[in-house]
């Protein structure tokens, strides 16, 4: 083999391995500076192959997201966020009638209802609202397949009981069919109301249905799901002992042993995180990643209120790592912990690691100390360059994060 090719290869290998190799680097875009709300995402609305971002009642515009349009009324009086809140607790995306253009979802306050807003395929005008679901709690709910169906649902709980809502495919704007997974009891009631903390759905035993997990346990879904029926309660607390709970609780075998673990934070206020590994036993060890001093992180990091938490593969190694960050005032300048600290933003490398505590190593890495997460967090490819982005709406504003 001749020099240069010797050479072309070489340096073919480092391009490919770019991704793993070095400290990530992003180019943040602010695109408002204003409080819209506190959950953000992307889709190409308009198709014309560029992806748009959503926040608030706002779309911004793809490449460069500096034309900035209404899909919904915006509120009459713009939000504080020193003292108020949003009607746009978190935002996601979805083409829910199947016409091919992304509608968007908005849950717009724990306890409050659930809306879709229909994409009107490029006519100007705000788009038709639908309210699917009526009484959203839980301050975490997530839009994923609990069913196996193939297609999202609603995961949330309303009237003191856990479980998820199911969309009806046929009529997907009609109201969302709620699934309950425990009993109505009057200890639920206080337990699960509409500013609950900590929920998750994953696939905790491996048997190829996605369970639901709380901050006390998990429950284990039955094979049999066309009649409602209480799911079989494991006890484990994802937190620490008299802890509020975090936000979301991200199933994922973290260590590769082929079992998957549970990753949360403690407290969506406070201070806490960490993962728990499952054992062959089903049980359950947990790890503690941060708390409320750097002495108690394995890298000297720490930071409050990890109000929103995703997985995604950051850096093309093929394993998923962990997207969080500090809430940017979530009761204001003055409640809390730490509610003047820098607002960061991170991505945690999850390296499998035989030397490490339970065989995974969490790398932080910091994207930025000046916006933070909202109630929501959202990585994706933004650009479509085939690298991990990551787009927040909080009281800071609404920023994208390019992946360079």
């Amino acid at each position: 083999m001749n020099p240069r090719s010797v050479l072309i290869l070489l340096l073919g290998a480092a391009f490919a391995l770019s991704p793993v190799c070095g400290e990530i680097k992003f180019n943040k875009i602010t695109l408002t500076e204003e409080f819209v709300g506190e959950g953000a995402h992307f889709a190409d609305f308009d198709h014309d192959g560029d992806h748009d971002i959503c926040a608030g009642p706002n779309i911004w515009k793809g490449p460069d997201f500096k034309e900035r349009i209404t899909f919904s009324q915006p509120a009459a009086k713009p939000y504080d966020p020193a003292a108020g809140y949003s009607d746009y607790f978190l935002t996601y995306t979805h083409d829910f009638n199947a016409d091919g253009w992304s509608d968007i979802l908005v849950y717009s306050w724990p306890g409050k209802d659930t809306w879709v807003f229909e994409n009107p395929r490029n006519v100007p005008g705000h788009w038709t609202r639908h309210t699917i679901f009526d009484v959203t709690d839980n301050e975490s709910p997530d839009f994923k397949d609990v069913n196996g169906d193939g297609k999202p649902d609603l995961v949330c709980h309303t009237g003191g009981r856990l479980g998820f809502a199911e969309i009806d495919w046929a009529h997907p704007f009609a109201k969302a069919k709620f699934r309950a997974v425990t009993a109505k009891s009057p200890e639920n009631d206080k337990k699960y109301f509409r500013y609950t903390h900590g929920y998750g759905a994953g696939d905790v035993n491996g048997d190829g249905r996605m369970d639901l997990l709380d901050k006390e346990g998990w429950r284990e879904q039955p094979a049999d799901l066309t009649k409602d029926s209480e799911w079989v309660f494991h006890p484990q607390l994802f937190t620490r002992a008299g802890g509020r709970g975090g936000s979301f609780l991200l199933v994922f075998d973290a260590n590769g042993d082929g079992r998957n673990d549970v990753i949360t934070g403690y407290d969506a206020h406070g201070f806490g995180f960490g993962w728990f590994e499952q054992k062959a036993d089903g049980a359950f060890l947990e790890h503690k990643l941060m708390g409320a001093t750097p002495e108690e992180s394995p890298h000297g990091v720490k930071f409050s209120q990890l109000h929103a938490m995703q997985l995604a593969d950051m850096n093309g190694d093929g394993v998923l790592d962990v997207v969080t960050g500090k809430r940017r005032w979530a009761h204001g300048p003055l409640k809390d912990d730490e509610p003047m600290a820098d607002p960061v933003l991170y991505w945690f490398e999850i390296k499998r690691d035989a030397k490490a505590a339970g065989g995974a190593d969490f790398i932080p890495h910091l994207i930025d100390n000046d916006s933070g997460v909202g109630t929501q967090v959202t990585p994706g490819d933004v650009n479509k360059d085939g690298k991990m982005d990551v787009v927040v709406g909080n009281k800071r504003g609404v920023f994208v994060f390019l992946q360079e």
